[in-house]
């Protein structure tokens, strides 16, 4: 595979940054980045990040597929990067605004560029982007999940507990306090935030030197609320609502990921009729922020899929 070498803590040239307005006035950040003039797209590519991330965080990754040939689009989720407005800490007590931002830029990106139109979603991102297909079904050629938020990773805690939980401390008044000091979730002894997200050192530092940058890129941990809201966003991918999906999905997971299930990957996976499941023994969350050891076999695997289902 022929990787494209480009600057991780610089914005990259041709990369054009906008503000999209919301139904409801809220402004998003977005970046589309097409090919150079002259240069026709084998077609376009849509990336939506997960909780806490911002555009720039994945600029290596997006890099490396419009090198490949892609019009890249991506954006900052409202609540965090620059699309914060008023919201502090990335706190929301529902995701259906987030939903709606998703289906409508999908929407408009697919008619104002040339497919095929591919989506690709990490965490949060990846099942914010599963449920806008699921209910809104967007003209994409196929779609690719990676370490899709299908559930928390709460072990040894039952999730039902959990839900308990965040519910009824968000109900009691303490829906904006944050649930924890650590920034991803309560560490274990010994262990720290970059053993959750990435074995490889230097994408982890590039993440902070963003964020020293621009410290409000910096959500810190989620609030009960949002922890409440999450629960039940995830409760709405039944296994009938999967089963409707029609599209060819591709899901990258970890067995070793520490934030989201790799036991709820598996299950929709199995529910989706065409999706196909890569899972890795031992990787961190965040796959294409990993060592390359990992990140190469990921990016491979989705330049196949792609190729297979959008003729890239």
């Amino acid at each position: 595979m022929n990787l494209v070498a480009i600057d991780r803590r610089a914005h990259p040239a041709g990369a054009e940054f906008s503000v999209w307005q919301a139904a409801d006035g809220w402004s998003l950040r977005r970046m589309d980045w097409p090919r150079p003039p002259g240069e026709a797209p084998h077609g376009s590519l849509f990336f939506a990040g997960g909780r806490g991330d911002f555009i720039e965080k994945y600029l290596e990754t997006m890099g490396h597929w419009h090198g490949r040939g892609w019009n890249i689009a991506s954006f900052d989720w409202r609540g965090q990067g620059d699309s914060r407005g008023t919201i502090v800490g990335g706190h929301v007590e529902s995701f259906d605004p987030l939903v709606a931002d998703c289906a409508a830029i999908l929407e408009q990106w697919i008619e104002r560029t040339p497919g095929p139109h591919v989506a690709i979603g990490h965490s949060m991102g990846g099942h914010l982007l599963l449920r806008t297909v699921v209910e809104r079904r967007p003209r994409l050629a196929c779609v690719v999940l990676v370490a899709p938020m299908i559930a928390f990773n709460v072990t040894p805690m039952p999730t039902w507990l959990g839900r308990r939980i965040a519910g009824s401390l968000a109900r009691i008044g303490w829906s904006e306090r944050r649930a924890w000091k650590e920034n991803e979730r309560p560490a274990p002894s010994g262990s720290n935030r970059q053993a959750y997200l990435t074995s490889c050192p230097d994408r982890y530092a590039d993440e902070l030197w963003w964020k020293t940058r621009e410290p409000g890129f910096d959500l810190g941990p989620p609030t009960w609320g949002w922890l409440d809201a999450a629960y039940r966003l995830m409760a709405m991918l039944s296994p009938a609502r999967l089963r409707t999906v029609d599209l060819a999905v591709l899901i990258l997971g970890t067995a070793q990921d520490r934030l989201v299930s790799p036991t709820a990957i598996r299950r929709v996976a199995r529910l989706l009729p065409k999706a196909e499941l890569m899972m890795f023994r031992e990787a961190a969350h965040e796959l294409l922020r990993e060592s390359d050891a990992v990140r190469l076999v990921a990016m491979a695997r989705i330049d196949q899929f792609l190729a297979e289902h959008a003729g890239s």
